[in-house]
């Protein structure tokens, strides 16, 4: 007599993956959220690139003069011990790294949770800026073209020579200055995170456990001796 076939369990003994299926309202939600974080750091950019005319207006104001001087055949520097060149390179890191701390704390106060996308757009926008404040800076400061001004003005004299900056590394002044800044706010005031109790640990049972069978029939009770006879 051969034994009852039992059909085979094809089931996997490893737990389900949340994310095998694929599930299509997961996926939806993280694509909005890289999208929003991006929107958000691309926002940032252009708000921060936008204060570099305050950097460009502020070296134009704050920034020394180079004197140059024209003896009507060529141009000479009026000082030529004289540190103004240095001294406007000085000026315009100075300048960026101060907006760079205030737009790191205008930031962070607007934007308590951070992100990458914020921190991102943070130091692109503080590049653009420190570019944007260069230019602005050359093209509204004295000619650029020192040849035709010293013509325009004549020989003997005094004429400012154009801005220009000549330590191209203090364009990251800006940047540089914003993520420090914003990196100490972040460690000092940001949110924190509540640790996760851990999870309980449930008894392991294996898939190919026995599982119990009925309970074994009770059999017929025995009945007590009888007592014995009393003399």
């Amino acid at each position: 007599m051969t034994a009852p076939l039992t059909p085979h369990d094809h089931s996997s003994p490893l737990p389900h993956h949340p994310g095998a299926d694929g599930d299509p309202g997961k996926g939806g939600d993280l694509r909005k959220e890289v999208l929003a974080e991006a929107g958000r750091g691309v926002l940032t950019a252009v708000l921060v690139a936008v204060c570099g005319v305050a950097l460009g207006l502020l070296w134009l104001w704050l920034s020394p003069r180079v004197p140059l001087i024209s003896d009507g055949k060529a141009v000479y520097l009026k000082d030529t011990e004289g540190e103004e060149a240095i001294g406007g390179d000085g000026t315009f890191a100075l300048i960026a790294a101060g907006l760079g701390v205030l737009t790191a704390a205008a930031v962070f106060w607007r934007r308590r949770q951070g992100g990458i996308g914020v921190v991102l757009g943070l130091a692109a926008g503080g590049v653009l800026a420190s570019v944007i404040g260069w230019r602005i800076g050359v093209w509204l400061g004295p000619d650029t073209n020192i040849a035709a001004h010293a013509m325009r003005v004549g020989p003997k004299v005094v004429f400012d020579a154009p801005l220009e900056l000549r330590a191209k590394s203090a364009l990251v002044a800006w940047p540089a200055a914003a993520m420090v800044v914003h990196l100490l706010l972040t460690s000092a005031f940001g949110p924190r995170d509540t640790p996760e109790p851990p999870p309980q640990e449930k008894p392991f049972t294996p898939y190919w456990a026995p599982s119990a069978g009925p309970p074994a029939a009770a059999g017929p009770a025995t009945p007590p001796p009888p007592p014995a006879d009393e003399e």
